[in-house]
């Protein structure tokens, strides 16, 4: 099983609203910008995928997707990350995936051998896997097979739901407790707990040397 990375990407003017009281508008799509290059670092580098699959229509995201041999889909970009993640799901099954793991743009913590973690956990045909947020609300990365097997929806809590969810299609969903995927960023406190980690990512550098500022707002 090889599945497709699905990594849905909104257009970045007004991204990280809850950073709002924080960071400028410009201070945001900094942000956004090299965290996504984090994620999709991590994501190249990892063995056992079959491709990556960027889903979006903000014009920065669909330059940068070849420096790392990401496929650009446009469908479902405007729909919500349930939305996109569902579409270009759809879209792959059609193209013969029989797998898909999606995670979003917003864990610049997160570490080659987690995704391979997850790709490694597979081994049943139909399969759900999902590595949660730190605060267990949020579902930071699901690996499922095949592309379809359950209906996803995601949020502020979506967690726990898709752990029902996951039973209710028959399949015992298989938890992931991976740290770097659970540290997403999304609200003031994340950026203060994200700057305590000792790998060295460019999102560190961005906040720590650009926007040294930042972390001293935080006080």
């Amino acid at each position: 099983m090889k599945p497709w990375a699905i990594l849905p990407v909104k257009e970045m003017a007004g991204a990280k609203q809850r950073l709002a009281a924080l960071l400028s508008p410009d201070e945001r799509i900094a942000l956004m910008r090299v965290m996504l290059r984090d994620v999709m670092a991590a994501l190249s580098a990892a063995q056992g995928l079959a491709g990556i699959a960027l889903v979006t229509l903000d014009p920065w995201a669909q330059a940068v997707a070849p420096e790392y041999g990401a496929l650009i889909i446009t469908d479902g970009a405007r729909q919500g990350h349930t939305g996109a993640v569902t579409a270009a799901a759809a879209l792959l099954k059609a193209e013969g995936a029989d797998a898909i793991i999606t995670l979003p743009g917003d864990i610049p913590a997160v570490q080659t051998p987690e995704i391979e973690a997850l790709i490694k956990a597979a081994q049943a045909r139909a399969c759900f896997i999902i590595a949660p947020a730190h605060d267990e609300q949020g579902s930071n990365a699901i690996l499922m097979s095949p592309p379809d097997a359950v209906k996803l929806r995601f949020g502020e809590d979506s967690y726990f739901p898709h752990l029902a969810a996951a039973r209710a299609a028959g399949i015992t969903p298989q938890i992931l407790r991976l740290p770097g995927i659970a540290m997403d960023i999304d609200h003031p406190e994340d950026i203060a707990r994200f700057a305590g980690i000792p790998e060295a990512k460019d999102t560190q550098t961005l906040l720590w040397v650009q926007h040294s500022g930042i972390l001293s707002r935080l006080a």
